[in-house]
């Protein structure tokens, strides 16, 4: 069993009776919208983990085997993509299944308590197939002119939000999950999204420290082809514009953060 419909519904409804996002101050710059979720969960007298800083996910569940990511995006502004600090986004951690919580609030609010202006809650897998996956930060200490440096590979993911993704997502609530998922009766079925697996995957990648250029190795993905397939609802009462998957979704992505930070991430391939 899964709460996630609860959760989500419990959203929608804080939202059409417009319940706001309140922060403690203008240097309340992160964990906002998280309090405003917490405030969800607490309303339905789920019990959690309390959230940290390092912890993955924001809120994990402590009656259902599941927890939730919460992603807070300023609009308008960088909504494309999104940081994943340390973890790569999955569908499946420590035996919990996980779901994202995407929602936008207004960039320059002119006080302390705004809406949230739309909204998606998503399965992880719809971000990343592969729960497989091990993030482990290494290091190595030899660098520098006397030899005693130490170099940190501490690895950052940038991920495309649903935003991104999925066209028609933005200025609704969108509900998305696997196909085989049960859901309530009164979630409104939009739309069908299918994501394919790409031919080849990033297995390794190589910095050169001298001409500070990165290649990345790529196999067959074993996988290739495979359609993962989701189902997008809507609380009845919403309007049930559908959602389509957004072609180039990827060039998209890369063009707002590249355009964000002015920086070129694109790195080279074995074979080139």
């Amino acid at each position: 069993m899964s709460l996630v419909c609860t959760v989500f519904k419990h959203c929608v409804s804080a939202m059409r009776t417009n319940v706001l996002i309140e922060r403690e101050g203008r240097n309340d710059k992160e964990f906002h919208f998280q309090n405003w979720f917490k405030a969800r969960l607490d309303d339905l007298a789920e019990h959690y983990d309390e959230p940290g800083r390092n912890t993955y996910p924001d809120f994990k569940l402590v009656r259902y085997t599941e927890g939730y990511e919460l992603k807070g995006l300023a609009y308008p502004g960088r909504d494309a993509d999104y940081d994943c600090n340390s973890q790569l986004p999955c569908g499946e951690h420590n035996g919990r299944q996980v779901f994202y919580v995407f929602g936008r609030y207004p960039v320059a609010p002119d006080g302390n308590r705004y809406p949230v202006l739309d909204l998606v809650v998503c399965h992880g897998s719809f971000l990343n197939a592969d729960n497989s996956y091990q993030h482990k930060n290494k290091s190595f200490r030899g660098f520098g002119s006397y030899g005693d440096i130490l170099v940190r590979d501490r690895k950052m993911y940038v991920a495309p939000t649903p935003f991104a993704l999925a066209d028609g997502a933005a200025h609704h609530r969108t509900l998305i999950l696997p196909d085989d998922m049960p859901v309530d009766d009164d979630l409104v079925e939009i739309a069908t999204l299918t994501r394919r697996e790409v031919e080849r995957m990033v297995v390794a990648y190589n910095f050169d420290l001298r001409s500070n250029t990165l290649k990345t190795e790529l196999v067959p993905n074993p996988n290739a082809g495979k359609e993962h397939v989701f189902k997008a609802y809507r609380m009845q009462g919403d309007p049930l514009t559908p959602v389509t998957l957004v072609e180039r979704s990827r060039g998209k992505a890369e063009a707002a953060y590249q355009d964000l930070f002015g920086v070129d991430d694109e790195g080279g391939t074995d074979d080139e």
